[in-house]
């Protein structure tokens, strides 16, 4: 497989492992206080909002690994856009060119043709998303194969609630560089991420017994149950204990043992 495919293919599958993952334990993990701390980068608390979200992330995910493979069996890498348009500068530096004033320029140039909306996108809408309005796979995938790969791997995030501070560093660092280098905007991503933040806050008066989102490495680590990168782990019990007293399975019998007389 080539190089620069086989890099971001790696980090779809183990983006939609996560989503995966989320999905199956998002339900129990919102009834516990540490349910914030990936609460915050869904902009809501909101199950109803946040599982159609997921759901279209691990679409995008598979999408994205669907087109890369089928463009590696047909033997075409990726370039990275960055690289491509400074080596293609250097190209036209090095190239004579010719004097503008011996070539006859048009009186007007010519204007560019409208760029066609995307698949599924609703031009002045902002529907939310739910299950009933979410497009199809076939949809998703016209989607992907239109978009440069680093602004898939952004919408990704987005729809999966990926942060830096919820990754392992190194896996975080690929994220970056197939974003940055494939066409998306870092820099828009995180930028969301902190609105979606502080939209969590506005709404905390909806929930509260939501609690406050851990900060440091060790509390994420522990709410999660890993960093994402790692292997998914569920740290809690399907249910978690309330602040009521809980009954206890009674004991095994015990047999009587004798004590001689009273």
């Amino acid at each position: 497989m080539p190089d620069q495919i086989a890099l971001i293919v790696q980090i779809a599958a183990i983006l939609a492992d996560y989503g995966r993952h989320l999905a199956a334990t998002i339900e129990h993990r919102a009834l516990w206080r540490g349910f914030a701390t990936i609460a915050q980068f869904f902009g809501t608390a909101n199950l109803a909002v946040i599982l159609p979200h997921i759901h279209r992330g691990i679409m995008r995910a598979v999408a994205l690994e669907r087109m890369l493979l089928e463009r590696a069996r047909r033997g075409r890498d990726l370039v990275p856009a960055r690289r491509a348009r400074a080596s293609g500068a250097a190209q036209s530096a090095a190239v004579p060119q010719p004097d503008p004033a011996a070539t006859p320029q048009p009186a007007e140039a010519p204007s560019a043709p409208e760029p066609k909306p995307l698949p599924g996108h609703r031009p002045g809408t902002k529907e939310p998303l739910t299950f009933e309005n979410m497009p199809s796979m076939a949809e998703i995938e016209k989607e992907v194969r239109r978009r440069p790969p680093g602004r898939t791997v952004a919408d990704i995030c987005r729809d999966l609630g990926v942060s830096p501070g919820l990754c392992l560093g190194p896996f975080w660092t690929m994220v970056f560089e197939a974003i940055h280098f494939y066409g998306g905007s870092v820099g828009n991503l995180v930028w969301d991420m902190r609105k979606r933040e502080k939209q969590l806050d506005r709404e905390g008066w909806k929930h509260p017994n939501l609690g406050f989102p851990e900060e440091k490495r060790e509390g994420i680590q522990r709410v999660l149950g890993f960093f994402i990168g790692e292997p998914p782990a569920d740290p809690y019990r399907p249910e978690p204990a309330t602040g009521l007293l809980t009954r206890r399975a009674p004991a095994a019998p015990v047999a009587a043992t004798a004590t001689g007389p009273p």
